[in-house]
């Protein structure tokens, strides 16, 4: 009876543990409630499972508990429970399979309307690349990657001189527009993760990956890597700003396109080296 009791109250606790439970999801702040909706149908789903089986469990320890004059009965095979066993996991399956199908095809398909925006990791910072007054993002390759192009932006690409260039792990955007994030990592893998946001990816040498999302509120929201990249990993951090529509401009305004940033560079390398 211990046992039958000790197991009912995992149930009754696990219940009441997670409707009391202070911690929850982090307040969203982008378009993809979506996902939080997947998430709790997945958590409803499996947690039913869990009280299910720990309860018929319960129920089996009572039942076919040893008692004098009773003798344990053989039945390797029960066609019927096994048809029972197979429907109910497979509905339980595509159940939260489904909802997550239609959640991925909004995530993968961007808007037509949505500003590009590249971000670019490396061990162990953040920077970002936005397209300048023509609007448009220049090529970029690991192999332009030096101290005067830190982003590898293509410096024979006319779409490119007029990009900004933006250090320092911190980046504006404008709220209620959907931007697409590519992602490029020129050392080891790294993950742009605002958790606030829901959505991350993986960011993998080699490649250039996406995710897009829409800021819904204003505020300061910090950026994490998501993936082990190395001893200080847990200091990769940034910040995404979230502003108004004119705020944003104004930002833009201060920031240095490519050309600039290259020549600045290139102004600095005399005096590093009269120094040195």
């Amino acid at each position: 009876m211990l046992i039958v009791v000790a197991l009912v109250l995992i149930v009754l606790g696990s219940i009441v543990f997670h409707l009391l439970s202070p911690w929850w999801w982090t307040p969203i702040a982008s378009n993809w409630d979506y996902i939080d909706d997947t998430l709790v149908i997945t958590f409803w789903i499996t947690g039913a499972v869990f009280a299910a089986i720990v309860l018929f469990m319960a129920y089996c320890v009572l039942k076919f508990r040893h008692r004098p004059g009773h003798k344990a009965e053989f039945d390797p095979e029960n066609k019927r429970l096994e048809w029972w066993l197979t429907g109910v996991t497979a509905a339980g399956v595509a159940a939260m399979l489904v909802p997550g199908l239609f959640v991925w095809k909004q995530f993968v398909t961007v808007p037509e309307e949505a500003t590009e925006l590249e971000v670019f990791g490396q061990q162990w910072s953040w920077a970002y690349r936005l397209p300048g007054a023509d609007g448009v993002l220049g090529t970029a390759d690991a192999e332009w990657v030096n101290g005067e192009n830190p982003l590898g932006v293509n410096p024979h690409d006319r779409f490119g001189k007029d990009d900004l260039i933006v250090e320092g792990g911190e980046i504006y955007l404008p709220v209620d527009q959907p931007v697409k994030l590519l992602l490029r990592s020129i050392d080891v893998l790294h993950n742009f993760y605002v958790p606030e946001f829901r959505a991350k990816m993986d960011m993998v040498p080699g490649m250039v990956t996406y995710i897009w999302f829409t800021p819904t509120r204003t505020g300061n929201f910090e950026v994490l890597c998501a993936e082990y990249c190395g001893t200080a990993h847990p200091f990769m951090r940034g910040y995404v700003t979230v502003v108004e529509a004119e705020e944003y401009q104004e930002w833009l305004q201060e920031q240095l396109t490519f050309e600039e940033y290259a020549s600045n560079a290139r102004a600095a390398q005399p005096v590093q080296l009269a120094e040195n």
